[in-house]
């Protein structure tokens, strides 16, 4: 099933593709899965943006083997004037890329006009960061309610101090460490070394990398996978080596994350529209604050290039007057 491309909040249409095209995109989501090494959230991705694009070119009759520029720029013309932002745009136009570069690769087509195609330019912006006294805030609001609540009953009885515990080792994980929604989500038991206090995460293309884990957070994730997992394991018959467990034991998927995100910054009292995202963006800004090195911040992040990671060393002027003055013959 495809979905037909509409303004946001309106019900999308579902569509039946065509067996070539379905046969298509199935052979396109295993290249991404096998030689790509993608995500699975990743692939989902990539996947809705080729489903919805081949059910276009089925209503509007346009070839999907040998495309042509005014059908790529009428595809995301039409994505544009049904209100799509132009992240969302531009999103859009890098699946066909990938999607056209496999079927190049394939040779099932020989033309390939995304490829020196541009998406619409997106404005500027500077990643969210959380305030110290936010992040406090936000920090508080479960230990608080597990503070609640065993002051009401006298233990850990109740079937929700298991989720606080596992919200508060999240949240402090994801201040700790940087690390995306994703990589929490997937987080395995084995990818914590509390002897050498890090953990071993799995970004995007799979690429492994090694990022400290703070006191705070270690102490956190401890008390959670000693007083909270072992609960919500029980839940669920399968066995599962995730860090994060739902509250039925399962995964706690990115979506379900991000909605306790949200609920957390409510009760807080923080009424800024952050997101779990910018947890990562307030993590490397601190660093640098803190006197990082920009190379250390990189690698703690994941980033393939240097030029993503040097974006936070606009949120830290205090960080570059210091260098500044310590490194200027004049001071």
């Amino acid at each position: 099933m495809s979905q037909r491309p509409d303004k946001k909040g309106a019900s999308p249409e579902p569509e039946l593709l065509p067996e070539e095209s379905q046969k298509l995109l199935s052979g396109f989501c295993r290249y991404l899965q096998v030689e790509c090494n993608y995500s699975p959230h990743t692939i989902r991705s990539y996947s809705h943006d080729v489903e919805a694009y081949l059910a276009w070119c089925q209503r509007k009759d346009q070839p999907v083997r040998e495309p042509n520029h005014r059908q790529m720029r009428a595809y995301l013309g039409d994505l544009a004037a049904s209100g799509y932002e132009r992240s969302t745009v531009n999103h859009h136009l890098s699946s066909l890329k990938g999607f056209y570069r496999w079927m190049t690769l394939e040779g099932i087509c020989e033309n390939d006009p995304s490829s020196v195609m541009q998406g619409p330019k997106r404005p500027k912006t500077l990643p969210k960061r959380i305030s110290p006294d936010e992040m406090v805030a936000i920090l508080r609001v479960h230990n608080q309610a597990i503070a609640d609540i065993r002051a009401e009953i006298g233990d850990s009885r109740s079937p929700h101090v298991p989720e606080h515990l596992r919200d508060q080792a999240l949240l402090e994980l994801l201040y700790a460490c940087g690390v995306r929604v994703s990589e929490a989500a997937g987080l395995l038991l084995s990818q914590v070394d509390f002897a050498q206090g890090q953990i071993r995460v799995f970004g995007k293309g799979r690429k492994e990398r090694i990022v400290p884990l703070h006191d705070l957070a270690a102490t956190s994730l401890r008390i959670y996978l000693r007083d909270g997992r072992p609960l919500l394991a029980l839940r669920k018959k399968d066995h599962s080596d995730l860090v994060f467990l739902s509250n039925r034991g399962g995964e706690y998927t990115p979506d379900a994350i991000r909605r306790m995100f949200k609920a957390t910054l409510a009760e807080a009292g923080v009424h800024a529209q952050y997101t779990p995202h910018d947890m990562r963006h307030t993590f490397a800004s601190d660093l640098l604050e803190g006197g990082a090195d920009l190379r250390s911040v990189q690698e703690m992040l994941g980033h393939s290039s240097l030029s993503t990671t040097q974006i936070y060393t606009h949120l830290s002027p205090s960080h570059l007057i210091d260098v500044h003055h310590q490194a200027h013959p004049r001071g």
